[in-house]
């Protein structure tokens, strides 16, 4: 990434990492009320996290660490990786307070081997909306590898990207393919000023920088990278409103589309293993 797009997004999330901390929607509060508390993402993959005591592992671009604290939860020796020390700062603070410890390390996400050093790890764990920050899918996959002992395992959940590719909801209801399917060399540049979490707060920062990854991207890169594919399950539902005034809350807490939503993949799990 050019160190252009890389202070773009960065301000953007350190800007944003109060007011996500402050939403109730990463319910902060809950996980120091409740030391069996998990995030939503978490709790989704529960069936096929599988056990993961003792396994030491990392998460790659972990925000606020509710998910990393989640994995502590389930057992595994966590550290968190994320390029935004304002987000650090507030997900040690929960670490702190709701346990168990979790180590964070400031790092952009291609130069976590020589932030954490290579070969240490169990698990890498990727969650929802990390990947569409990263401009090259085949060099995010090559750090992952070498983050990984062999025979460590990488787990990921992502929104799909049908669903990036998407246009903003219409007023007559279609959905209209607009933005990239595959990666492109430029990013999709937004500007916004809003963000995904109830919030009042007003912000400064409006500009980021996109890349979408087609499905077969993500999965050759991996397979060339020396994984092994082990599971590959696309679902119906996303943890957050993904399409305003077309989706519907869905008992679990995550979001579906109202209206036929096997018409699209809205996220998927992707489980692979170092060879």
């Amino acid at each position: 990434m050019t160190s252009e797009y890389l202070e773009l997004n960065r301000a953007l999330w350190d800007e944003r990492a109060g007011a996500h901390a402050a939403s109730p929607d990463y319910g902060f509060q809950r996980f120091a009320d409740d030391p069996a508390h998990l995030s939503g993402v978490v709790r989704f993959d529960l069936p096929r996290l599988g056990d993961l005591t003792g396994l030491r592992g990392v998460h790659l671009q972990c925000h606020l660490g509710t998910d990393t604290l989640s994995l502590a939860r389930l057992g595994a020796d966590m550290t968190g990786l994320d390029f935004s020390g304002e987000a650090l700062a507030l997900a040690r603070e929960l670490a702190g307070r709701a346990g168990p410890p979790v180590r964070y390390v400031r790092s952009d996400v291609h130069d976590a081997v020589d932030a954490l050093g290579a070969g240490g790890f169990d698990l890498v764990y990727t969650g929802i909306g990390a990947l569409c920050w990263l401009p090259d899918i085949r060099r995010w996959a090559g750090v992952v590898a070498a983050l990984l002992r062999p025979g460590g395992r990488l787990f990921l959940r992502e929104g799909h990207p049908v669903l990036w590719s998407l246009a903003d909801p219409r007023p007559d209801g279609l959905l209209v393919v607009e933005h990239p399917y595959v990666q492109r060399p430029e990013p999709t540049v937004w500007d916004e000023d809003g963000t995904y979490v109830t919030t009042d707060v007003s912000f400064t920062h409006t500009r980021s920088a996109e890349w979408n990854h087609g499905l077969g991207e993500v999965v050759t890169a991996l397979l060339d990278a020396g994984f092994t594919l082990d599971a590959l399950e696309e679902h119906d539902s996303v943890p957050w409103d993904a399409l305003p005034g077309m989706m519907r809350l869905l008992d679990n807490g995550e979001w579906q589309l109202a209206d036929r939503p096997w018409r699209l993949p809205h996220t998927y799990t992707l489980r692979a293993t170092r060879r």
